[in-house]
């Protein structure tokens, strides 16, 4: 498979939403091979983790999210799934689970009833070892400042509005990953 090759259909234009999109991608693509690196133990599939990480935010173009040059008519929150529609349309169900699975720390079918998140009711909390390493190495990177690696508190702190699991779960990441 060739990421950048989907990522080009789906952004053919050179422009700033395709430069904060590959940027962001990079960063947490790298990351989660650090993690692979320094975790031998965990046997992560390497190229899967660097093909996914480079595609998990593929659906932000069909939101709004004005500051990263997203003129979607979807919520931000709505671009995992989006992602994961288009990933399993190019035939690849495992990248579109682990776009789906990416926000927060994983968004829970409870929290997403909870808090009326408009989002398809299902469960979306990774569950491989590698949607947990992608799904972790993204909380450190943002889309408005592209040159900055986040702080754990900092990650934290940006995944705790998704509600209490959450903030379990990159717990529990920051220990098996860190």
């Amino acid at each position: 498979m060739d990421a950048l090759a989907i990522i080009n259909k789906y952004y053919p234009e050179d422009n700033e939403l395709k430069h904060i999109l590959l940027t962001h991608s990079r960063s947490v693509a790298d990351k989660a091979l650090w993690i692979a690196g320094k975790h031998p133990e965990l046997n992560l599939d390497k190229q899967f983790l660097e093909e996914a990480a480079m595609l998990h935010d593929i659906g932000i173009f069909m939101t709004d999210a004005d500051g990263i040059c997203c003129f979607g008519s979807y919520s931000y929150i709505c671009h995992g799934y989006l992602g994961a529609d288009l990933m399993r349309k190019e035939g690849f169900p495992r990248h579109a689970l682990v776009c789906e699975r990416h926000t927060g720390a994983g968004i829970s079918l409870q929290s997403i009833i909870d808090q009326q998140l408009p989002v398809p009711h299902r469960d979306m909390v990774p569950v491989s070892l590698e949607e947990q390493v992608i799904c972790f190495a993204d909380k450190f990177f943002s889309k408005t400042h592209l040159d900055k690696e986040k702080s754990v508190e900092k990650a934290l702190k940006s995944i705790s509005r998704y509600g209490e699991d959450g903030i379990i779960r990159f717990n529990h990441w920051c220990e098996c990953f860190l």
